[in-house]
């Protein structure tokens, strides 16, 4: 049977708009009534999950999805970073930034590393159950993009060439370990 894994970025949220680290803050109301308006437009699943977040979880309350957290889908741990903003990180610790940028096993920050996150990712991916039919994740977008590098089995360093838009699709469907890609569908009730 053909495991189908509907990947749901969550409504923007401050911490997005301002290029911070996550701190857990909830999304923005307009973020979450986009997600309302969107929730018909969800196909039926046999399970639901969500990031253990606070934007994941509100959105997909919004979704009027019954998701059960999944620690596993925590987004990815920067450590020290959490919180503060892209811009003052890298103007305080540059060679930091760099190298957590373009090398995937480093970790400056003292949280955990882009290889650590596919590995957490790609293990609750591999756990799914042959006949788990459809199943509905709402996570964080480093979670999707860990996702799909495992899947499709791509280098570390394309975790940071992936774009993941607010309330987007990103949906692997496959069995056997061999999955297939479908990027970036929008989420209407239309």
């Amino acid at each position: 049977m053909t495991v189908r894994v509907i990947f749901i970025a969550p409504s923007v949220g401050a911490e997005l708009r301002e290029a911070r680290f996550g701190d857990d803050a909830p999304p923005e109301e307009a973020g979450l009534a986009a997600a309302r308006a969107a929730a018909g437009a969800l196909p039926p699943a046999a399970r639901s999950f969500t990031s253990p977040s606070a934007r994941c979880r509100l959105t997909a309350e919004a979704l009027e999805l019954a998701a059960e957290p999944a620690e596993a889908l925590s987004d990815l741990d920067v450590g020290a970073w959490r919180g503060r903003r892209l811009d003052e990180v890298a103007t305080q610790e540059p060679q930091a930034v760099s190298r957590w940028l373009t090398d995937p096993e480093a970790a400056p920050h003292g949280g955990e590393s882009v290889t650590t996150l596919r590995a957490r990712v790609g293990g609750w991916l591999n756990g799914l159950a042959s006949d788990a039919g459809r199943v509905l994740v709402v996570a964080e977008p480093a979670v999707v993009r860990a996702a799909v590098v495992h899947a499709l089995d791509l280098p570390p360093a394309a975790f940071w060439r992936l774009d993941v838009r607010p309330l987007s699709a990103t949906e692997l469907s496959g069995r056997s370990g061999r999955w297939n890609l479908i990027c970036g569908t929008a989420l209407t009730s239309s």
